[in-house]
């Protein structure tokens, strides 16, 4: 039920558009673009993540989104509004919903190099559905200091990483 109400009170402040980024960071030149829906409602591009990742809007921060099949694990980073520097949270877990096949994960903190005591810039969460080669999408969710972050994503594919389709 504390869930429910959780995932409940984040959805209305995303429809709201309290959430989100305020500003547009520079892209890195690095990887491809990928377009996100900002608080204003104008689309604005971030680019790939210092990892290689899918990012996200969370609130002032952001996070990257980023998946090893074969671990059968995902990892999301919070970095900074410029999208290029980790930012520790004073946070045991995150909540990650997956639309396809729908379900929840808790991202659990694991801790960078550097990162404060009690703090982490990175959550882990392994599964064996994650082992699946797709584009995942979803929501990462989770409380800071008191409020309430909502973060939407949508891995789209890469030339790369295409599996096995010609």
């Amino acid at each position: 039920m504390r869930s429910f109400r959780l995932l409940s009170t984040l959805a209305l402040l995303a429809g709201t558009g309290l959430l989100g980024c305020g500003e547009q960071p520079k892209p890195s030149g690095k990887g491809q673009s990928i377009k996100v829906a900002s608080k204003d409602d104008k689309d604005h591009s971030h680019s790939d993540g210092p990892h290689g990742g899918t990012i996200l809007e969370f609130g002032k921060y952001h996070g990257e989104f980023c998946v090893d099949h074969g671990k059968k694990q995902i990892t999301v980073y919070i970095l900074d509004g410029g999208v290029k520097k980790s930012v520790p949270i004073s946070v045991e877990k995150l909540l990650l919903s997956i639309k396809t096949p729908q379900f929840q994960a808790d991202l659990l903190a694991s801790p960078q190099d550097g990162d404060p005591k009690g703090s982490a810039s990175r959550f882990i969460a392994t599964d064996e559905r994650f082992g699946k080669e797709q584009e995942f999408e979803g929501t990462v969710s989770g409380v800071i200091d008191g409020k309430p972050y909502l973060g939407d994503f949508k891995e789209e594919p890469h030339a790369d990483h295409d599996h096995g389709k010609k």
